[in-house]
């Protein structure tokens, strides 16, 4: 509930704050939150859920479309079917010229909010991405993560459920759309 409703807005923190709460010692994982998650949000959103999960995925195409020389690929609450309020289209691709990208967004009617460099390391490791945070004509809000192309190959694990990042490919989110535009991927 804290992370539904804007209380907190990182799974760790929210966490301990409900385990002082409820005075206990023991958290749950960020799988049983995540899933816990997606219960409110379906309780609390409706229809109008899945309604807006389709127009989200349907925004994607059109971005993705926009790019697809890049080979985009959709991740995050949108790609896995567990939107919320709040929740952002995320893309990601790897391109060499991040301002290239920028450039065919707002072609396409993104209208760009900014852009940042971020640099994380990771296992003594630093990688830079840069991030084109934009709105659709339709009020969502979008975040294209581009990375360089050394890093297509790089797999990336989900801290939420511990699966490999897959997300959909341009194909697979037509596929998706025209078959079953509410279908969640979640891991087993």
């Amino acid at each position: 509930m804290l992370l539904y409703f804007g209380s907190e807005k990182e799974y760790k923190q929210a966490k301990v704050k409900a385990a002082e709460t409820l005075r206990t010692h023991s958290l749950p994982s960020n799988r049983e939150v995540a899933l816990e998650l997606d219960i409110v949000a379906d309780e609390n959103e409706g229809a109008a859920r899945k309604q807006r999960l389709v127009q989200m995925r349907q925004e994607a195409h059109e971005i993705m479309t926009a790019i697809k020389a890049c080979k985009p690929v959709l991740i995050g609450s949108v790609w896995r079917g567990t939107i919320r309020r709040g929740s952002d289209i995320d893309v990601a691709l790897c391109h060499d010229h991040p301002e290239e990208i920028v450039n065919l967004l707002v072609k396409k009617n993104l209208r760009i909010v900014k852009t940042e460099w971020t640099r994380v390391t990771k296992q003594g490791k630093t990688e830079a991405s840069f991030h084109i945070f934009g709105e659709t004509t339709t009020k969502n809000k979008v975040e294209v993560v581009v990375r360089s192309r050394e890093e297509a190959e790089r797999k990336r694990k989900c801290e939420i459920f511990g699966d490999e990042i897959i997300g959909l490919n341009l194909k697979q989110l037509e596929k998706v759309l025209a078959e079953n535009p509410t279908m969640q991927f979640l891991p087993a």
